[in-house]
């Protein structure tokens, strides 16, 4: 719980920290600006409040490993959630409004996170999951985005260590083997989703189990 607030915390500084012009540039998500990127963070921070204030009564059907779905298939593109995500985000012709907005949506998120009581049952995608495995789901999440916002962005606030490890940890449980250990965890995260290619001597360091599931595409 306090990860995730550690990490969401970060995301929206150095969100709030970036430059009007930083919203036009490319984010490591492909396709997507940085502002279609941040619109997208608006939509997920809903979808936490969302989640934590319609509990449920049912037993837990995934934990946060197995909340992710897991192809290796790539985004089209196609996708009406994507697409609509990025005609709102252009329609926030000042990027002032779209920090506006991350910060009010998202502090309130952040709040009900805080409130929540770890044990809590909340369905969201047609699982059942406690508060607290859904919160650790979305340290992955938000240190992921933490990375693809800051991809073009060499001055941006980098992701909290302990958020890069964790969420290092949660992709190679859902790989089911280690990475390899020379490296890094935003080298570990990026090429493990894809986000990069490795490589010819992060290739070498690839032993199977991972290096056949590899890249991991996480929706």
């Amino acid at each position: 719980m306090d990860l995730f607030q550690r990490s969401w915390a970060a995301l929206r500084t150095a969100v709030a920290g970036l430059a009007d012009e930083d919203f036009t540039r490319p984010s490591g998500c492909t396709g997507w600006l940085v502002r279609d990127l941040v619109c997208h963070l608006v939509i997920d921070a809903q979808d936490v409040l969302i989640t934590l204030v319609t509990p449920v009564t049912g037993e837990p059907t995934h934990d946060a490993v197995t909340y992710w779905h897991v192809t290796d298939t790539p985004p089209a593109g196609n996708d009406p959630l994507d697409a609509l995500t990025v005609r709102l985000a252009a329609a926030y012709e000042d990027p002032g409004l779209l920090k506006f907005h991350l910060d009010d949506v998202g502090s309130a998120a952040g709040r009900a996170a805080e409130l929540a009581d770890p044990g809590l049952r909340v369905s969201t995608q047609d699982m059942v999951l406690t508060a607290g495995d859904y919160l650790a789901a979305y340290v992955l999440e938000w240190t992921l985005h933490h990375l693809d916002l800051i991809a073009h962005l060499p001055d941006a606030e980098r992701p909290p260590a302990e958020g890069l490890a964790q969420a290092r940890a949660m992709l190679e449980e859902i790989a089911g083997a280690p990475f390899p250990a020379s490296w890094s965890d935003e080298d570990a995260l990026r090429i493990g989703t894809g986000r990069r290619a490795p490589t010819d001597a992060e290739r070498a360091a690839l032993t199977d189990p991972p290096a056949g599931r590899i890249p991991l595409v996480l929706g």
